[in-house]
């Protein structure tokens, strides 16, 4: 009986797969989450230098995803201007971009470069994304938001 449950939960999320993609394809989530940076505050990136996680209580739906701050000031600062604390590129792994490819981009591997935040996949690839993170951008520009189709 037990397996028999399993599979039609498994069958079932194999169906609705395309669904959640398509809903927030431009803001990563991951698949079993709908909170943007993996519920990091993206204010804090920039107010704090470091990553905060955000709380339940202080969201904000934008772009098809939740937003979580560390506080309500937070919350309001990022309501005003999304567009500045936003991660480029959807919080995808921006060297990946460059590539003409995406992956996740992990919220305690991130720089913030001319004012604006990135996510990289992990230690190794932020390390090849400081290399020369302005020729980066100025390719992953070019594929991005066409890189997501």
């Amino acid at each position: 009986m037990k397996l028999n449950v399993l599979r039609t939960i498994v069958f079932a999320m194999i169906l609705l797969m395309p669904l959640k993609l398509m809903a927030a394809a431009e803001i990563y989530t991951g698949f079993f989450s709908n909170e943007a940076l993996a519920g990091y505050d993206t204010v804090a990136y920039f107010d704090v230098n470091k990553p905060v996680k955000g709380k339940d209580k202080f969201s904000y739906k934008y772009k098809g995803a939740e937003w979580l701050f560390s506080t309500e000031q937070n919350r309001e600062k990022f309501i005003k201007m999304p567009e500045k604390y936003t991660p480029q590129y959807g919080g995808y792994c921006a060297w990946l971009v460059a590539q003409n490819d995406t992956t996740k981009g992990d919220p305690l591997h991130w720089s913030i470069v001319g004012g604006k935040l990135y996510l990289n996949y992990d230690a190794e690839i932020k390390a090849r994304w400081l290399k020369d993170p302005s020729g980066f951008i100025e390719k992953a520009d070019k594929f991005w938001p066409e890189v997501l189709n």
